[in-house]
């Protein structure tokens, strides 16, 4: 990891930068395969299928025997932590649930809101090297407690054309209605446009890479709407002297090991903890199943000395992390200043695996600093605010002359008379 020591504010965008190519590099791609899935449906989607993960499928639907043979599969002890996972999320968010909003603004005139569930909506789930099972129920379980009707998930196959037996059990565990064997670009476009079998959804969720990611923001100009700009993880500490350097070197290689394009930082008032992390860094590096894919992660990643909390602070929120860890003793001064990050996690027995997994907060957060504008899935992400209103001849008489006059003042003499012709029966 590069040792940056207390770098000129002038400096931060260029440090913080993240190792990410631009919707540029992979725009033309994508179009080419939403152009392809537009006009060839199910047989454009096999044939990326068969190019990007190497097996050709007779059927990419995954059927019901298929699901029972991966819970036969998965031992009792993780069908358990699973279980006890989807509860705490469960809880979490069945605690967001929210009561009619009503209000007589005059006497009158009654405005309410109500939630609807967004009625199809699509569940992208991350294969290939890591199968992220833990996100089915991240997306699943709100999708479920708001009431969505079709839950169409995807994930790509492995070269057996399989998905693990995990994301199948996660997924009937949660109600998904429809699981599909397709990854990548392809199955955003799937997603967008609809196939054979793939329904067409109203929006769409779940983390993915580079190419995913721009998937979902072009789908967008097609009337689809999406969680959020999602793409590889991302995470932040922050630290000082009284920090244990272990904890923290165990976090940052939490994510490191997600994927080559994945970026951790820390940020430490200590030098000496600094130093500390670093070496522990290259010990626990040694001991991952995923080495390699960690190394060049960290290779993107950066220790930043910073003389004092406040700059530390303002630099944290420069850069908007997706996770971000506060092992401080300072710790509520983070807490209350902290204004751009996804999800945070305090104290030194907080670590991120916790809500990547269990403790019941939503793992699917904005990254590449997109955490300035966006929150994490939550959910009000798979419900829609509908406003109504009911007026009264006495309501109408009460607000009827300022509604002329407003449209009167805008040119628009037809919003005037249609209060006009009301008031007229009303006087």
């Amino acid at each position: 990891m590069q040792i940056i020591d207390n770098p000129n504010r002038n400096s931060w965008f260029d440090i913080l930068k993240r190792p990410t190519q631009t919707v540029d590099d992979i725009e033309g791609i994508v179009n080419d395969v939403f152009n392809d899935v537009i006009k060839n449906g199910d047989t454009a989607i096999n044939k990326y299928t068969t190019r990007f993960d190497g097996v050709a499928l007779e059927n990419n639907v995954v059927s019901l025997k298929e699901i029972n043979s991966a819970i036969e599969n998965i031992p009792v002890k993780l069908q358990n932590a699973i279980k006890l996972a989807k509860a705490n999320i469960e809880k979490f968010h069945k605690a967001q649930l929210t009561n009619r909003v009503e209000v007589e603004t005059v006497s009158g005139v009654s405005c309410w809101q109500e939630k609807r569930p967004i009625e199809k909506v699509g569940l992208y789930i991350p294969g290939g090297t890591a199968p992220l099972f833990s996100t089915v129920l991240m997306l699943a379980v709100p999708a479920q407690i708001a009431g969505c009707k079709e839950i169409i998930l995807c994930s790509p196959p492995n070269k057996a054309g399989e998905l693990a037996p995990e994301i199948l059990f996660a997924a009937q565990l949660c109600g998904v209605t429809k699981i599909i064997k397709v990854g990548g670009i392809q199955a955003i476009a799937g997603l967008t446009f609809g196939t054979e079998t793939i329904s067409k959804v109203y929006k769409i969720f779940g983390p993915g890479n580079q190419y995913v990611t721009v998937a979902k923001q072009l789908a967008t100009k097609y009337g689809v709407a999406i969680d959020m700009p999602a793409g590889p993880s991302e995470l932040l500490v922050v630290a000082d002297n009284g920090a244990n350097a272990a904890y923290i070197a165990s976090d940052l290689l939490s994510q490191a090991e997600h994927g080559e394009d994945s970026q951790v930082i820390l940020v430490s008032t200590s030098k000496d903890l600094i130093s500390s992390v670093s070496e522990e860094i290259e010990t626990q590096i040694n001991e991952l199943p995923r080495q390699a894919i960690a190394e060049k992660a960290i290779a993107n990643s950066k220790l930043i000395y910073i003389e004092n909390d406040k700059s530390a602070l303002d630099l944290i929120n420069e850069y908007g992390p997706e996770h971000f860890i506060i092992c401080t003793k300072n710790e509520d001064f983070y807490i209350n200043g902290i204004t751009n990050a996804g999800s945070i996690f305090i104290g030194d027995y907080t670590p991120e695996s916790a809500g990547d997994y269990a403790s019941g907060t939503n793992h699917t957060l904005p990254t590449n600093g997109f955490s300035k504008a966006y929150s994490g899935v939550n959910l009000d992400s798979f419900l829609k605010n509908m406003t109504f209103q009911k007026i009264s001849k006495e309501g109408l008489l009460n607000i009827g002359e300022a509604i002329e006059l407003m449209a009167e003042a805008e040119g628009l003499q037809a919003h005037k008379n249609a209060v006009s012709i009301r008031l007229k029966d009303l006087k």
